[in-house]
């Protein structure tokens, strides 16, 4: 089948993540892209989305969006617990969909309207797996009945770091033994963020995420390589905890970590055991000063790849005081352009996000399968909540 030249995509969401897809999808080169409507919960919110990027359509209810025709793929910009239903809705219309990570996570979705924030919290990580594996597995069957491409927005899969020690590493025919990697910063300001039922954890899943995505990829397609079958994760052992908890910290008059996480931790730790007896050590954090930290370290046999998205050091500035650049944005999270710092010269291209969406058009364009897909996504989805139940248990848990 000779691939389409032209894509044209729904966005659902008009927030900060859906600005980022706005900006990628604007470089793509090689097909023709175009966000041609936009679905957010307010009207203005939508509207002034499609005025920032020239979309022609707006709606607030996303089943008018999914109706138009000319519409291939939707990008769920949305938050957790819509992931799953929308996935559904979308493919049961004949839509390709793309879905920002987590895949899935336990918002509480199997209890009774009026529960509690509480009473998601407390709910027992066993059962937090069970069902936010249960979602996963459903967002991938809906896309296999409707014959479509579920692809999972994993930007570390396609950051130009890992993905130029991907293909080193396939070429040194070497064994990765360990992989050591994380993403940390000084907390989101977002309440939602800090309680349970609407983000399905803390920094484990908002930020451990990625490291475990990039690690299941790397693993997969080393057996891919090597004899035909993915290396796939067997166990996962791990602690999590609120650091901003510590008396010292709570107490202090100033502060420069976030504070006020409800129910939620802010670190997270974990060691993730393949089935080829190699290790992966993750770690994710709300409480590390000096903008947004994301890394991943890989031990081979043969060799060792340092790989930096943020910060790196292809820009390098001093500044004696933070007036000198004033508010202009150097990094995420960046508290201050005092002192030494990195201004990102493209933050889009370095994590990913751009090459990401180039494949995703692609996938869309040739009817194939993105390399990050919805069974990558379900697989970081068990890691996760059988990392939870680790650290709720003190024991290792087989997945």
């Amino acid at each position: 089948m000779t691939p389409r030249t032209s894509v044209r995509i729904g966005m659902i969401g008009a927030g900060f993540l859906a600005e980022t897809r706005a900006r990628c999808y604007a470089q793509v080169h090689g097909y023709d892209v175009q966000i041609v409507a936009v679905a957010a919960r307010t009207s203005e919110r939508a509207a002034a989305y499609a005025d920032r990027h020239a979309i022609p359509r707006v709606f607030t209810d996303y089943r008018e969006l999914l109706a138009l025709p000319d519409v291939d793929a939707v990008d769920l910009c949305v938050p957790n617990h819509l992931h799953r239903p929308l996935t559904e809705a979308a493919a049961a219309a004949g839509k390709h969909v793309i879905c920002t990570k987590p895949l899935t996570a336990y918002v509480g979705q199997d209890l009774a309207a009026n529960a509690t924030d509480a009473d998601v919290s407390d709910q027992s990580r066993a059962q937090m797996l069970a069902v936010a594996t249960m979602d996963a597995v459903a967002m991938v069957a809906a896309t296999e009945r409707g014959d479509v491409h579920l692809m999972y927005g994993e930007n570390w899969v396609y950051a130009p770091a890992i993905s130029r020690a991907a293909g080193l590493i396939a070429h040194s025919r070497g064994v990765i033994l360990e992989m050591r990697g994380g993403e940390c910063h000084n907390g989101s300001h977002s309440p939602f963020s800090k309680i349970w039922r609407y983000t399905g954890g803390g920094a484990l899943v908002r930020l451990g995420s990625h490291p475990i995505g990039a690690m299941l990829y790397l693993k997969q397609q080393e057996g891919l390589a090597r004899n035909g079958a993915p290396i796939r994760p067997v166990s996962v052992s791990a602690e999590v905890g609120d650091l901003s908890k510590i008396a010292a910290v709570a107490d202090a008059e100033k502060n420069w970590i976030v504070r006020g996480w409800q129910d939620v931790e802010n670190w997270a730790a974990l060691i993730l055991t393949f089935d080829d007896s190699s290790r992966g050590v993750v770690y994710a954090s709300d409480a590390v000063l000096g903008g947004m930290e994301s890394r991943l370290e890989i031990f081979l046999s043969n060799g060792q790849f340092k790989c930096n998205l943020s910060p790196h050091d292809l820009l390098q500035t001093y500044s004696p005081d933070a007036s000198v650049l004033g508010n202009a944005y150097l990094m995420e999270k960046a508290s201050t352009s005092a002192g030494w710092s990195t201004p990102l010269p493209n933050e889009d291209w370095s994590s990913g996000q751009l090459a990401m969406c180039q494949d995703f058009v692609a996938a869309v364009a040739e009817n194939r399968p993105a390399r990050s897909d919805g069974r990558l996504g379900l697989e970081v989805t068990r890691v996760v909540y059988a990392a939870y139940l680790s650290a709720e248990q003190g024991r290792r848990v087989e997945i």
